[in-house]
């Protein structure tokens, strides 16, 4: 069963996962992902209107969500994914489930590279970012 709490409901999460920009993609899907400091992924699923009719696009959903069940254990634990079909493509579940399960482990990866990246800056005495109340005062 695809739980609720496995689901990315808020606008504002899918935001998040945009704007950080870190993607992962093949013929089949496009992965966006963010941190999320849960124990478990989320899934969220943005099926444009470019993929087909009405029940093209639920049949998308339906085979996304099922192969996010099968493979959530072996997914990294602790992001959001927002998974974004390819217009083109055809899905089918096995598919889906080595591509969920490819592009999440690539994109845990760049968020890994890019958290080091800002590790490695603080390390170099580099100034830290400065945030708007501290830029503006208080």
């Amino acid at each position: 069963r695809f739980l609720r709490e496995h689901h990315i409901r808020r606008g504002a999460d899918f935001r998040r996962a945009y704007e950080r920009r870190c993607s992962a993609g093949d013929r089949t899907l496009l992965v966006f992902g963010f941190d999320n400091g849960l124990r478990h992924a989320r899934l969220g699923l943005s099926v444009s209107r470019k993929v087909g009719g009405a029940v093209r696009r639920n049949r998308w959903k339906r085979l996304l969500r099922e192969a996010f069940r099968l493979e959530r254990h072996g997914l990294p634990a602790g992001v959001d994914l927002v998974v974004i079909p390819r217009p083109d493509a055809e899905p089918t579940l096995s598919a889906l489930r080595r591509s969920l399960s490819t592009l999440a482990r690539t994109v845990v990866r760049k968020l890994a590279r890019t958290k080091g990246a800002a590790g490695a800056n603080a390390q170099l005495g580099s100034p830290p970012a400065q945030d708007d109340e501290e830029a503006h005062g208080p």
